[in-house]
């Protein structure tokens, strides 16, 4: 992989440079050094990079050359207006691009990891983007009855928190979520379990007759649910909507995003950060953090607090 100044040199001018006889065209889907990419003309086509590049996912606009009547190649990748993605000591993994909003979905059975829910919320501020909590499965009463005070935490931070029932009522759910998927391109996420692809079946009906076509098109036969791919929301549904499937995450690494922005993150941190006696405070047990005072006054939630402490604590 180039290192991060040989990437971010190339996508500041590959915008301006046009490769000659190549055509521009976006990453819809992608697996392993092969992607699936969508011209302006609407035609679909397999393309590779070149050498051993990997550096590329759903939402990249990138230039295209073809080899021949089925082959191309990626010549060179336009600039980001976003990027997610995670990481660990050893490796980052790159999510989605260009995505303005990105909604984590999460349920009450199984019931959903809120440490997971906590990180994927700060890559996700942190990375410019819009979050949203979509809360499936609320047709289960009692389960969701065990994560509606949970929940509530996250209403009270100002997140948009939308209750669906994506398999029961598919209906509703488009409803309900149209009106915020209008006019963007959305990234879907979560944890395996969650109903996430129901929720995709839900607004892009089509979606699996899709993927299965990108599946068989790749050559990755029956690996349909391990690869990003990026659906056009039906008009009907939400206009001029784009949303980003990815498969279910059981960690989210944050190696990449800083001390300082993780904090920041946490909203209910925010007024409070740089009150704290000592510069480097870690809100662990030194003396007159004025975050901890807040936890033990109950103005900050407990959980959240202890969660976010322990994170800290591994090192992200």
């Amino acid at each position: 992989m180039p290192s991060s100044a040989e990437a971010e040199a190339e996508t500041a001018s590959a915008a301006a440079r046009a490769v000659a006889g190549s055509e521009t065209a976006r990453i819809v889907a992608s697996f392993g050094r092969h992607y699936w990419v969508r011209f302006a003309s609407g035609n679909e086509r397999i393309a590779v990079t070149r050498g051993k590049r990997s550096d590329l996912c759903v939402g990249d606009e990138v230039e295209v050359r073809a080899l021949g009547a089925d082959q191309a190649v990626i010549e060179s990748l336009h600039a980001r207006a976003t990027l997610l993605q995670r990481s660990d000591a050893w490796r980052t993994r790159l999510i989605a691009a260009n995505v303005e909003r990105a909604a984590v979905v999460v349920a009450g059975e199984p019931a959903f990891s809120e440490e997971l829910l906590m990180r994927m919320l700060i890559a996700i501020e942190t990375s410019g983007i819009e979050p949203a909590i979509v809360a499936n499965k609320a047709d289960r009463t009692a389960a969701r009855d065990a994560i509606v005070a949970r929940i509530a935490v996250y209403r009270r931070l100002g997140y948009p928190v939308f209750d669906v029932s994506a398999l029961t009522d598919p209906e509703a759910t488009r409803a309900s979520l149209a009106p915020w998927l209008a006019g963007h391109a959305t990234l879907l996420l979560g944890e395996s379990g969650m109903g996430k692809s129901t929720l995709v079946n839900a607004l892009v009906p089509d979606a699996q007759a899709r993927t299965n076509a990108i599946s068989l098109a790749l050559g990755t036969g029956r690996h349909t649910t391990t690869f990003s791919r990026l659906f056009d929301v039906p008009a009907n549904i939400a206009r001029d909507a784009r949303i980003v499937d990815t498969p279910g995450f059981q960690t989210y690494g944050l190696n990449h995003v800083s001390r300082s922005q993780r904090e920041h993150a946490m909203r209910e941190f925010v007024p409070l950060i740089g009150r704290c006696r000592f510069n480097d405070c870690t809100h662990r047990d030194e003396p007159d953090c004025a975050i901890r005072q807040a936890a033990q006054r109950g103005e900050i939630d407990g959980l959240r607090y202890r969660l976010f402490v322990e994170m800290e604590r591994g090192e992200a």
